[in-house]
């Protein structure tokens, strides 16, 4: 059991240090797409916690699975609205056509 724990936690930093790596090196003109696959990714977390939640298996997995919506959510929505928000960065700001 003791080697599944140190094997899961050396997955775990080398995918946290693969990704730091990774999302360092990505040009700013592609943070937007970037973006919006994480967004994607959140959708799927957001589906995931309430097939949890319908379930009603235990209390604990009810409670986490709320827990799990609640968070999913609000990082959605907070995606969304970064997104948004630098997409607005590229407009034109020249003189607007008639």
């Amino acid at each position: 059991m003791k080697l599944d724990l140190l094997t899961s936690l050396y997955v775990f930093m080398l995918a946290g240090f693969i990704g730091f790596e990774v999302i360092r090196r990505v040009s700013p003109l592609l943070h937007t797409p970037l973006m919006s696959l994480t967004n994607a990714l959140d959708a799927i977390a957001v589906v995931g916690a309430i097939l949890l939640v319908g379930e009603h298996k235990s209390t604990l997995s009810t409670v986490l699975g709320t827990i799990a919506i609640v968070a999913a959510t609000g990082n959605l929505v907070g995606g969304f609205l970064i997104t948004d928000r630098m997409l607005k960065m590229f407009r034109a700001s020249g003189p607007k056509k008639p």
